[in-house]
């Protein structure tokens, strides 16, 4: 049989039932309770009627119940569609729409997004509506809604199978066997949960973390309104791992919030998703000299990331780039052109990723996955990542930008995420992002920067303008631009270019 994530968390609880696997706002869970608490909760959607295949949405704010829930799912042979309790709610119906959930278990206290949401989604109303924290609070939905509280901790038949849908169970634990053995994790690790349930990253967070018999510390959703509140929590909770995108990181360090020699437990580092500035990652290398730095890459159709890079020293400037290295075991990396033949070492393609991380594709989308998953001519399938990238002479592979942030203005091909380079190469800017707008001219898009100054710094567009002017030809200039305290996050935590498109788009 199929080795499945929620496994290797049973054998924890058999082994050390009474370690802590779980911690948050001080509250903690043990292994055993967390296996007890999770069966319990598989037998009653069991008896909902969940069977083997069905979706069960979760409306939970990050927790350890949500947690709970999330294994019950998987040992009820069900697959968990997490949803963002923050989302608008005509989103959140396009997911139930989609994905015909069998169950919705919520909380209390989000019961009223859960009466609206199944109110706007009528013709798809799940078959139960369950309350992981008690009995069902009054509402119309009392009728057909279960408190979830039984008593009964039997453990499970062992007959739960690899649904393989979407992101399936061998996905998750080819990455997690990898990382779980490159990085040592084990039972003295404190690593941290930052990422949203609904983005994939949780998935190492949570199945890395429980597997190895370590502790997850679940960083509550608010704790980055205030720069210094991550340090604190990565000093109380002496984390061993640290784990996010890098626009946090950025943040904490604009803010100066990490001290010389600041974290002593911590020995691990990790990013993913976006571009960690080279001058932010050379603050943090030089005050956190015992802490390992280590760059993972990978869009979510490949599960987690395909490839890594432990930077082995501090960058000797703020302009060498950091690669995304190596791929991952099982994994494969390439560098095509538009044939989709590949490039000499040292050319730029579009990066293209093979093997045991990629997903069956998009759910019920099939035009959509044959667009981006193709084969190559010997048959191997892969996926088209929209992501420029280059394989360096060291054999590294690097990351270059998007194909779709390469534009066109004025007549030159200019690549956005060269701007963005040299705008986090000035010290006054906190964070920035630069995205282009089709002006419907013959000048082709428009380049547009937002930026947050640092604190304090009196940073105008014209002083902005005048500093990237000393690094850049006046053509890669951008042409508008738009001040913030705060660039806009999506609920990944990575900067939301869609929105700020939009936004200069109906400013123009």
């Amino acid at each position: 049989m199929s080795r499945l994530l929620q496994h290797a968390l049973t054998a924890q609880a058999d082994r050390r039932p009474e370690a802590v696997a779980l911690v948050m706002d001080g509250a903690r869970m043990t292994y055993a309770h967390l296996e007890a608490a999770s069966n319990r909760l598989a037998r009653m959607l069991r008896a909902s009627g969940v069977q083997r295949g069905d979706r069960v949405a979760l409306l939970l704010p990050k927790s350890p119940r949500a947690i709970v829930a999330i294994v019950a799912v998987l040992k009820a042979d069900a697959i968990y569609v997490p949803l963002d309790t923050t989302s608008p709610l005509p989103r959140l119906a396009r997911m139930l729409q989609s994905t015909a959930p069998r169950c919705l278990l919520a909380e209390a206290g989000v019961a009223a997004v859960a009466a609206d949401l199944l109110a706007a989604t009528p013709e798809r109303a799940p078959l139960a509506l369950g309350w992981i924290d008690g009995p069902p609070p009054p509402g119309p939905w009392a009728s057909r809604s279960a408190g979830f509280s039984a008593t009964d901790v039997e453990a499970l038949a062992d007959t739960v199978l690899d649904t393989g849908v979407v992101i399936s169970h061998a996905n998750v634990q080819h990455f997690v066997d990898w990382a779980t053995t490159y990085f040592a994790l084990g039972p003295d690790d404190r690593t941290s949960g930052h990422s949203p349930l609904h983005f994939d990253l949780s998935t190492f967070d949570i199945f890395g973390t429980l597997g190895a018999g370590g502790q997850l510390h679940l960083v509550p959703p608010g704790l980055a309104v205030a720069p210094d509140a991550v340090p604190r929590f990565i000093r109380d909770a002496a984390l061993t791992q640290w784990f996010s995108v890098p626009s946090l990181l950025t943040y904490v360090v604009k803010f100066d919030a990490v001290r010389p020699n600041d974290f002593p437990s911590l020995r691990r580092l990790l990013w993913c998703g976006e571009v960690l500035p080279t001058p932010v990652l050379r603050t943090l290398m030089a005050r956190l000299p015992h802490v390992s730095f280590t760059n993972l890459y990978g869009p979510t159709e490949a599960t987690v990331a395909s490839s890594y890079h432990t930077v082995p020293a501090c960058p000797a400037t703020d302009d060498t780039p950091i690669p995304i290295g190596a791929p991952c075991a099982g994994e494969q990396l390439r560098v095509l052109d538009a044939e989709r033949r590949p490039v000499p070492a040292g050319e730029i393609g579009e990066l293209y990723i093979a093997g045991v991380g990629l997903s069956a594709g998009y759910w019920r989308e099939p035009e959509k996955t044959a667009a981006v998953f193709v084969t190559d001519a010997a048959g191997v399938r892969l996926y088209r990542t929209g992501d420029l990238g280059r394989r360096g002479t060291d054999g590294l592979f690097y990351f270059v930008g998007r194909v779709d942030s390469q534009v066109k203005s004025r007549g030159y091909r200019i690549e956005l995420g060269e701007i963005e380079a040299a705008l986090h190469h000035i010290p006054e800017v906190r964070e920035a992002a630069v995205v282009a707008v089709d002006t419907g001219g013959f000048e082709g898009a428009a380049i547009c920067c937002a930026y947050a100054p640092a604190p304090g710094a009196p940073l105008t567009p014209v002083t902005l303008r005048q500093a990237l002017a000393a690094v850049l030809p006046a053509y890669m200039l951008p042409a508008r631009w738009r001040r913030l305290d705060t660039l806009p996050k999506n609920a990944n935590g990575k900067i939301d270019r869609p929105a700020l498109r939009a936004a200069f788009a109906a400013t123009a």
